[in-house]
């Protein structure tokens, strides 16, 4: 199967009304499938389980582990590629967010086999869309373990292009120039994540056009840059970036019941895909990329 190939079945896997009071069964279903999928590359697969609503929800977590060569980096603190698997209700959601969950399946696929120099997780996160609750409770986890994290690389709506003049709008209150043309991939850090950003950027760079934004502080004063998992990181004091299409702003079908496949780009899918193995080859580390 060709890259296309593999994020179309994911995406017709995981497209669905995805909330856990209105499709709690497909909710599951996607959780089941992206464990299916991780163990099915080789990765070690655990549940970090949180509680909310009166009930226990589960963040999906898949390590992808450094190289066990005695040059590797000792002790160099895991990266964290990360996406959210639950939607809105009555959304099908296939850029909030199957997009961004196919594009890190995909990533790990294309690194199972390279030497890293340190820890990789894939995490799919439950209760995005309520207030970050899953990747809050995993950032809480970290910080009560005094665990530390080179960085996480967060994918909210990665799927939406177009290539109309006028089909990018600019969120209230951006300090730097948006180009009119909605194809380009957003890359949002804070102040602490200046490092990361600049990286994730200069990796994507070769692969589409990108935007990258610095938000000082952890974007309180610009509130649409905080709406993804990465703003449960920043809040927590580690480096985080969004990935985004920045979708209401480019996407008329987000959290709409007409955020279907045929609505995404898969070309355009295929080119985030290939800038975040990028980014995470030059943040990890390798020695070689496998053959396929």
């Amino acid at each position: 199967m060709t890259l296309t190939d593999r994020l179309r079945a994911h995406l017709l896997a995981l497209i669905g009304d995805r909330h856990p009071v209105s499709s709690p069964a497909t909710l599951r279903q996607a959780e089941h499938y992206l464990v299916g999928q991780f163990q099915h590359l080789g990765l070690e697969v655990s549940s970090h389980p949180f509680d909310a609503f009166g009930g226990t929800y589960r963040n999906v977590v898949a390590t992808l582990p450094a190289s066990s060569r005695a040059d590797r980096q000792e002790g160099a603190p895991p990266l964290i590629i990360a996406a959210h698997y639950d939607t809105v209700p009555g959304s099908p959601g296939a850029d909030d967010n199957a997009s961004g969950l196919a594009v890190i399946l995909e990533v790990a696929h294309s690194l199972r086999e390279v030497s890293l120099n340190r820890e990789v997780r894939f995490i799919g996160f439950c209760l995005e869309e309520a207030n970050l609750l899953g990747s809050l409770a995993y950032a809480a986890h970290l910080k009560a373990a005094n665990q530390e994290i080179a960085g996480a690389i967060v994918l909210e709506c990665v799927g939406y292009a177009r290539s109309e003049e006028g089909s990018q709008q600019v969120p209230p209150g951006i300090p730097i120039t948006v180009p009119s043309v909605g194809n380009f991939l957003a890359i949002i850090g804070n102040t602490a994540s200046t490092d990361l950003t600049a990286a994730v950027e200069r990796a994507a760079k070769p692969h589409l056009p990108v935007v990258a934004l610095v938000v000082p502080g952890n974007g309180e004063l610009l509130p649409d840059t905080r709406r993804s998992d990465h703003a449960a990181f920043w809040d927590y004091g580690y480096p985080a970036v969004m990935l985004t299409d920045t979708a209401n702003f480019r996407n008329p079908h987000y959290h709409q019941p007409t955020d279907t496949l045929d609505t995404l780009d898969l070309s355009f899918l295929e080119r985030v895909t290939g800038a975040v193995a990028a980014a995470v080859i030059d943040l990890a580390g390798t020695d070689r990329m496998a053959a396929r």
